[in-house]
């Protein structure tokens, strides 16, 4: 029988001399992978396999998001059969291509560091470093992603003794009262007050945060409750800038005012940015502790009044300015940084009013912001500087969405919640890297035309 010898395409010299095109370089070179390197690489000639190319593997997986591939194998597969791909990723053409189990257990060793977190805080300096970030403004918001599990049934909690009825002896009070405050101290720190977070060092606030997937709640623009199994996304993004400062996954249960106080000391603490005045949130972030936050941190607080039972402030209007006699609003003036005080001047009605010269109404009304952090903030509520301010809260509604549609968010295929935090931990590492690598382009292409 007659061999018939096929020719092949190119010869094997040619194979070697392919370059890489280069698609996901301006990516790559934002991100430092050495501390991610140092920790996945191999330290002893035993266990996983030693011919490995781990550089390869973390670049891939940074492609893995910006491509959308949805799943590992899906990007295993893409490498073995897209050369060009795999020479983009930083393989070799003598590299074996890594299997599932090689990803998996990578991904397990990330999963034990924060080194995710350490590299993305470098690429935040680094930005801030060329130029590329000055924002005045930092606003924090929450968003919801759905877990790769089911939820579990749910068990059948049970039955308790009916309370015993009409009220206790003082001797059953006080031990009632004994009995409840050490309940309280034994609960999990993001179980108790928010208040509590206020003198707990950022590294325990970040440890302690439960990560496991649970049921979460909330209403939406049709005021209907909706439900889902899974996590929480909390970030804190420059209005201008759009990158994100500081990142948290939590279970899907946890409020997000607990939320707030990590995220305010990782900026304080981690980011370097003397520009920062002011952090914008939406009601749900309406509690006193986090106004005394961040009053330490020598900032302005610009969130969303949520009237929690309240009666009605007699002689001053909704936004909490004073009223004269004829209750017209003071209007807000200016913020005195030194002595912290807010100045009102007199109502423009009050010109024509028969009272003014009565001495029944003050001209100027000043009042300091430490009587009550949360009322009272600088610019005051209800000015058109404080409207300003609150419209630019849409910038980390935005950065959510664009986490979701276009970075994979929404596509978490781990079963843990240390596993879904990697996932997280890198599509918020790959978004600022993208956003550097953005911003350099626009500056190198802004230089030719200045030099042209």
């Amino acid at each position: 029988m007659t061999i018939i010898r096929q020719e092949s395409l190119f010869d094997l010299h040619e194979l070697y001399q392919l370059e890489p095109t280069q698609r996901f370089e301006a990516i790559f070179s934002a991100i430092d992978i050495e501390p991610i390197f140092a920790l996945v690489t191999k330290k002893s000639r035993f266990g996983r396999p030693v011919e490995l190319n781990y550089a390869a593997m973390i670049y891939s997986l940074v492609a893995r998001i910006t491509e959308r591939i949805p799943f590992i194998k899906d990007l295993v597969k893409r490498l073995k059969n897209d050369l060009m791909f795999r020479l983009d990723c930083g393989f070799l053409v003598s590299d074996s291509v890594p299997s599932e189990a090689a990803y998996s257990r990578m991904i397990t060793i990330i999963s034990e560091s924060n080194v995710l977190e350490d590299v993305q805080e470098t690429i935040v300096h680094q930005a801030m470093t060329e130029g590329f970030i000055s924002d005045d403004t930092v606003s924090i918001d929450a968003t919801h992603f759905e877990a790769k599990d089911q939820a579990p049934p749910k068990e059948e909690k049970p039955k308790t003794e009916p309370k015993k009825r009409g009220r206790k002896s003082k001797e059953e009070r006080d031990q009632w009262l004994v009995e409840k405050a050490e309940r309280e101290a034994n609960l999990p720190l993001y179980e108790k007050k928010i208040g509590d977070q206020l003198d707990v060092p950022i590294a325990e606030l970040r440890a302690e945060i439960p990560q496991d997937p649970q049921w979460g709640v909330k209403k939406n623009s049709q005021g209907k409750n909706v439900f889902w199994y899974g996590y929480k996304a909390h970030l804190a993004v420059g209005t201008k800038s759009q990158y994100i400062f500081q990142s948290l996954l939590s279970s899907g249960n946890l409020n997000d005012g607990k939320a707030a106080i990590p995220l305010l000391k990782g900026i304080h603490e981690r980011v370097p940015l003397t520009t920062l005045r002011y952090e914008v949130m939406d009601a749900g972030y309406d509690f006193e502790p986090i106004y005394t936050q961040i009053h330490r941190m020598g900032h302005q607080a610009v969130i969303a009044y949520n009237k929690r039972n309240e009666p009605e402030h007699i002689g001053f209007d909704k936004h909490f300015a004073p009223t004269c006699v004829r209750e017209h609003s003071y209007r807000y003036d200016s913020f005195d940084k030194k002595y912290e005080t807010l100045k009102y001047t007199r109502p423009s009605e009050c010109k024509d009013c028969p009272l003014a010269n009565e001495g029944l109404c003050q001209k100027v009304y000043k009042v300091k912001i430490t009587t009550d952090l949360r009322k009272y903030t600088a610019p005051a509520r209800g000015s058109k500087a404080w409207k300003t301010l609150f419209k630019r809260r849409t910038a980390v509604e935005r950065v959510n969405a664009y986490l979701k549609e276009y970075f994979q968010l929404n596509n978490v295929r781990y079963r843990t919640g240390k596993r879904a935090k990697v996932h997280f931990d890198l599509v918020t590492l790959v978004y600022n890297a993208s956003k550097l690598a953005v911003d350099r382009i626009n500056a190198s292409l802004n230089q030719q035309q200045a030099a042209a």
